[in-house]
């Protein structure tokens, strides 16, 4: 099956809850100010972002007034335009020149951090570039293992140290092992145990310190893995981890299994964050480059 047609089938949740409901509202109804209300309530519960929301609206009723919104075909085409714009053109994740390129990948648990890693990375090496993972996630023995059978996977070299570690002390030996056996790119892994936020913020702060020490101008990334199930939940992550060590790009998982793909609107407006990479099921080429326009004619289809 071809990759959009996938992406169809992963976003039909997303679209049963906010596509088909825009297309039943305005059947057979004008186009009035009653009804624009209506699709704005229905873009909010379809966690679009309020002000994401605001910028659609105001352009809708912009049209509808200058008579270029007449029906409900029109309305879509507008939306559709309004929602790609938003969320601007396609930046993928792309290893720049300088060597190694280090990927700092941080999120809480269970989003899906350490599979995006290993995709990434037998991504990488499919390009031709060789790749090590580091196992910066030291409070997770099991974590440590996950990463290391994606290693084995993808054919990347891999650094961990004992469980409980100092994970900025793996970082700092993965970017020394990188940059003498002349690595192309480098991920690595942390911990996400947002239950105790604060250490964990700092110790995040620590590591890319000492990665900043250990090659200048690295991470080159900081990829944030958020699982689009969660909805708002999501965007606060992003905000915090914005905040503490500033993100750089997105990878959204899971978004086949939920009906709050609009988070994607919320994310890119209300952080100005590019969403790079979106995950629309289990299988090694179910980690693409997101692609704007691709995801939006993906809805309304």
């Amino acid at each position: 099956m071809k990759f959009f047609e996938r992406l169809k089938d992963g976003l039909a949740k997303t679209r049963k809850g906010f596509i088909e409901k825009v297309e039943s509202l305005f059947t057979g109804r004008k186009i009035d100010e009653e009804s624009l209300e209506e699709l704005e309530e229905i873009l909010i519960t379809a966690d679009v972002g309020m002000k994401a929301v605001e910028e659609i609206m105001v352009s809708l009723r912009e049209k509808t007034k200058k008579g270029e919104i007449k029906d409900a075909t029109s309305l879509k085409e507008v939306l559709k335009k309004e929602m790609v714009s938003i969320l601007d053109h396609p930046h993928p994740l792309v290893a720049p020149g300088n060597r190694p390129f280090v990927i700092l990948a941080i999120g809480v648990n269970g989003v899906g951090k350490t599979t995006t890693i290993g995709k990434l990375a037998s991504r990488f090496q499919s390009q031709g570039l060789s790749v090590l993972l580091a196992a910066g996630d030291t409070f997770r023995a099991a974590g440590i293992e996950q990463l290391e059978i994606w290693a084995k996977r993808a054919n990347a070299q891999f650094i961990k140290h004992q469980s409980g570690s100092d994970p900025a002390a793996v970082a700092f030996d993965a970017i020394a092992a990188a940059q003498h056996r002349g690595i192309d790119v480098v991920i690595i892994d942390t911990a996400g145990r947002l239950h105790t936020k604060s250490p964990l913020m700092e110790e995040l702060k620590k590591v890319k310190r000492v990665i900043e020490k250990a090659m200048s101008g690295a991470p080159q990334e900081i990829l944030l893995v958020v699982d689009a199930t969660t909805g708002q939940n999501a965007l606060r992550q992003a905000e915090m981890f914005n905040d503490a060590v500033g993100v750089t790009g997105i990878a959204l998982t899971k978004l086949d299994g939920t009906a709050k793909g609009g988070i994607v609107f919320a994310i890119k407006k209300e952080l100005g964050i590019p969403v790079r990479l979106i995950g629309i099921g289990e299988g090694l080429d179910d980690l693409r480059d997101f692609n704007p326009e691709e995801f939006v004619e993906a809805l309304f289809s």
